[in-house]
């Protein structure tokens, strides 16, 4: 889509949730991991989306896909990405270079549960931008980026986390 094109529709849009507020919430498809061997795990969504995950051999897996951290991560630097790419879309701004990439470190003692005292949580996760486009001050890039980071969505609720609850079935 032409950044013209997603300008306008962004535009459309947000007129439409301006009007009726009500209808800018929306209940998200769940995305359900089912085991297929080992520490291996088939994730699908209920409009056809997958992926699929596996753990690093020295914790027993087999190392055939990324682990869910990295899905993580991923997620974050996609979803940063793209409300930048939206950000600058509605602005008019033709973006020649956007590049995110999300670091972390981990402390796997949190994981196995070898030290109650260790968070199993990604620790120091960084993100970083790379950012271009002609005609365009870095002060305005950066007020772009500035205001994607604030707006994405994986981001936000990495920072600001929602209520969230955990519910058990036994078959």
């Amino acid at each position: 889509m032409a950044p013209t094109s997603v300008r306008e529709a962004i535009e459309k849009l947000s007129k439409l949730f301006v009007a009726q507020p009500e209808r800018a919430r929306a209940k998200n498809s769940p995305a359900t991991a089912t085991l297929t061997e080992g520490l291996k795990f088939q994730v699908t969504g209920a409009h056809g989306e997958s992926a699929s995950t596996d753990m690093p051999r020295a914790v027993g897996g087999e190392g055939s896909a990324p682990n869910p951290a990295w899905l993580l991560r991923a997620s974050l630097a996609s979803c940063t990405a793209t409300v930048i790419a939206m950000r600058a879309a509605q602005l008019g701004v033709a973006l020649s270079t956007l590049e995110v990439s999300v670091s972390s470190e981990s402390d796997a003692r949190g994981m196995l549960g070898t030290d109650d005292g260790v968070s199993a949580g990604l620790l120091d996760l960084w993100t970083d931008v790379k950012i271009d486009a002609a005609d365009t001050t870095g002060e305005q890039l950066e007020e772009i980026v500035r205001w994607a980071d604030a707006h994405s969505p994986v981001g936000c609720t990495l920072r600001r986390p929602s209520a969230s609850g955990l519910r058990i079935e036994v078959a």
